[in-house]
């Protein structure tokens, strides 16, 4: 009698079109951004200075909420914020397409818990570079928040899930105010670069290379494009570091969302700091020890 070998079937390795159920909506929305910032880019290759001034503006107000708040703060506990200052920082993420801070969190924890292993969300290591740039938003299952951020998955965190939806439409037609070039540059052109030079630090920043199982590496001409998000360039830096606030450990590595927390800190709107660790083990056994702590799910 023969026997069927039957193998688990990775989500990476599912037609690439092809949503898990429930995410949908997510697949519609990449796929119009997209379409909206190609048109946008073949009517409009040339902005007005004011409209370009304002989507340079509003990009950089996004990557502080999410280099700052999104990842330092929350997803780390790296700083605390004061709150007005936290939650005005969490709605321009969200309004930059960021997502909600619940899920965004417990999706980076996710990561950080399995980096480049099979259970890893958005490993290039596993599924390849667009797995890990775009696909895995669309087809992987969501990261369950009562077990990786269950400290988020209530009061005020809870209501900015509920404002996902109108807040991207907001985001997306709001250039209207500005005409057709407003709408297309304020919204799905914005969009469509905000969504890349963040989806590089899942992609681009895991193609490194390594005998231990850390494909984390630095990629310092990503810094300048991502804006104020310079500094999650520095991604090996932050694999082996996770518990500091500052991502550029040298000089030399710049680190806009460093110099943001420097200033609140000394305004008394960001407390409880914390600085880099001096390396007492490998690189390695430092992201290991570090990952543990900032992954446990306990407020």
């Amino acid at each position: 009698m023969s026997q069927t070998i039957s193998r688990e079937i990775h989500p990476w390795e599912q037609p690439f079109w092809k949503p898990v159920p429930g995410k949908e909506g997510v697949l519609f929305y990449l796929v119009a951004i997209h379409a909206l910032a190609i048109v946008g880019l073949i009517l409009f290759p040339l902005p007005g200075l004011p409209v370009f001034g304002m989507a340079l503006l509003f990009t950089a107000l996004g990557g502080l909420g999410t280099t700052v708040c999104y990842h330092r703060m929350l997803a780390h506990r790296t700083l605390k914020l004061n709150h007005f200052t936290e939650h005005l920082l969490i709605f321009w993420a969200m309004f930059n397409g960021s997502g909600a801070p619940t899920s965004w969190v417990a999706y980076h924890r996710l990561h950080h818990s399995h980096a480049d292993t099979v259970a890893d969300i958005s490993s290039p290591q596993q599924g390849g570079f667009w797995w890990a740039h775009l696909r895995w938003l669309y087809q992987s299952a969501p990261a369950d928040p009562a077990k990786w951020c269950r400290e988020l998955n209530h009061g005020a965190y809870k209501v900015w899930m509920y404002a996902q939806v109108p807040l991207i439409l907001l985001s997306l037609f709001c250039g209207l105010a500005l005409g057709w070039q407003g709408f297309f540059w304020l919204g799905a052109i914005r969009l469509v670069y905000s969504l890349h030079m963040q989806c590089f630090v899942n992609s681009l920043t895991h193609l490194g290379h390594s005998d231990q199982g850390d494909f984390s590496r630095n990629v310092w001409w990503l810094g300048p494009l991502q804006l104020t998000a310079w500094g999650e360039n520095w991604h090996k830096n932050h694999h082996s570091n996770p518990g500091s606030a500052r991502l550029g450990l040298r000089w030399w590595q710049t680190d806009v969302g460093w110099y943001f927390i420097y200033a609140l800190e000394a305004v008394g709107l960001a407390t409880h700091v914390k600085r880099p660790t001096p390396r007492l083990h490998s690189p390695l056994d430092s992201s290991r020890k570090g990952e543990q702590k900032c992954t446990d799910p306990s407020p």
